[in-house]
């Protein structure tokens, strides 16, 4: 069996003279990685080997950004939607962290027959032991929703790594076709399982293209019982009409998901891309702070025609999160700061996961990405551990190719 590349990782490392996005522009100065956490943060630091061994790192003209958390990868690959063979493969470490990835949530999509929660756990124990952080979604497409334990519930209370429902389709001919009770139901479950074990237990919602879009949900938030922060729906670029509805469920208080591996030529030419969409909402008064991005990472893309047939078929790419992002910036003109915020530290609140995930703060998980003046990434730190370095892969999964 192929073990995983390590290098000699030092006890300290520090990060000297980038410019630091917390995602804030916090200014250029340094960073001390110890631990596995960020120790310090200011504008001159000098090493100390009399603690121990201390790797020095000149980041002088690089950015210093918080690493990306992507919320919705098909860790244990997805599809099948044209058939066995149309199954996607499985999510392998480098993928993840050579687009800057450092903390995925993975989840099942259409196929919850032939794939399974307990799989999908061990999966993400796999790559958390690799090196990235992990979470997991139980259930799948489908409701009732397939569960390790008894229910959705059970799994947020019992499951560390279970942070909520999903993705769960709504608006899609290959959905359960769940009514409002149906998602009213699968909601409070998350919600009481998510105050019980101090998790977001949120509800990730599958927005596919029928004219029902989010009906079921803007019914759920007009009864007033179950807040709109349980709830997150994604692939809100999919046509311009789920769009428009997103950004009136972002008024309301949420947060919307955009998908970045929804290329518009690929796949349907109803898609947006995802740093347009951004643009959009915000040209609407959106707060960048309703939104995130996440990239479908190894899950099927199928394009149906009029009959429902499966006439096409791409597959999402983890590193379409940075190149989304890199446009947001480039293409979009956003700015750094902004860009930032929907790739770090809006998912990161929207899971809980903050203020450990996300941001670039003493105390907070050294999960670190440097990038060039172009933006794109040459190291990438998780959890102290440097992972990419020069934008290649140092450390690779036990069965990937050196």
């Amino acid at each position: 069996m192929q073990r995983s590349r390590e290098e000699q990782q030092p006890l300290f490392t520090i990060l000297k003279g980038g410019h630091r996005f917390t995602p804030e522009d916090a200014g250029v100065g340094d960073v001390v990685l110890a631990a596995g956490t960020i120790s310090n943060l200011a504008e001159d630091i000098a090493a100390a080997p009399a603690y121990g061994a201390v790797e020095v790192l000149d980041v002088r003209g690089k950015y210093v950004v918080p690493g990306f958390v992507d919320q919705h990868v098909h860790i244990l690959g997805g599809g099948g939607e044209g058939g066995y063979t149309t199954r996607t493969p499985e999510v392998m470490l480098s993928q993840l962290t050579e687009a800057g990835i450092t903390t995925v949530v993975g989840c099942l999509g259409t196929d919850g027959t032939t794939r399974h929660v307990s799989s999908l756990l061990a999966k993400a124990r796999a790559l958390e032991e690799e090196g990235v952080t992990t979470y997991i979604y139980t259930g799948a497409y489908e409701v009732p929703a397939p569960t390790i334990t008894e229910n959705v519930r059970n799994d947020l209370i019992l499951i560390d790594k279970v942070i909520g429902c999903g993705e769960v389709a709504i608006a899609d001919h290959r959905s359960a076709q769940p009514g409002k009770e149906d998602l009213k139901k699968l909601a409070a479950q998350c919600r009481v399982g998510g105050l019980l074990s101090g998790k977001a237990g949120v509800l990730h919602l599958h927005v596919g293209g029928s004219r029902q879009g989010l009906k079921h949900l803007f019914e759920i938030l007009d009864e007033g019982e179950i807040p709109v922060s349980q709830f997150t729906p994604t692939h809100i670029n999919r046509s311009q009409a789920v769009l428009e509805e997103g950004i009136v469920f972002a008024r309301r208080g949420g947060m919307i998901d955009f998908t970045t591996s929804a290329k518009p030529a690929a796949v349907d030419g109803s898609r947006l891309k995802a740093a347009r969409a951004v643009r959009f909402c915000l040209e609407k008064g959106v707060g960048i702070g309703s939104m995130t991005l996440s990239s479908d990472g190894n899950g099927s893309l199928p394009l149906f025609n009029e009959h429902g047939q499966t006439v096409g078929l791409a597959v999402g790419e983890p590193v379409s999160l940075h190149r989304e992002f890199r446009d947001m910036v480039v293409s979009e003109n956003l700015g750094l700061e902004a860009s930032l915020r929907v790739v770090t530290v809006n998912p990161a609140r929207s899971l809980r996961l903050f203020p450990s995930k996300g941001v670039l703060r003493v105390g907070a998980d050294a999960d670190i990405l440097i990038l060039n003046e172009e933006l794109e990434i040459e190291y990438v730190f998780a959890r102290g551990r440097c992972l990419v370095r020069q934008g290649r892969a140092v450390v690779k999964g036990t069965f990937e190719r050196s």
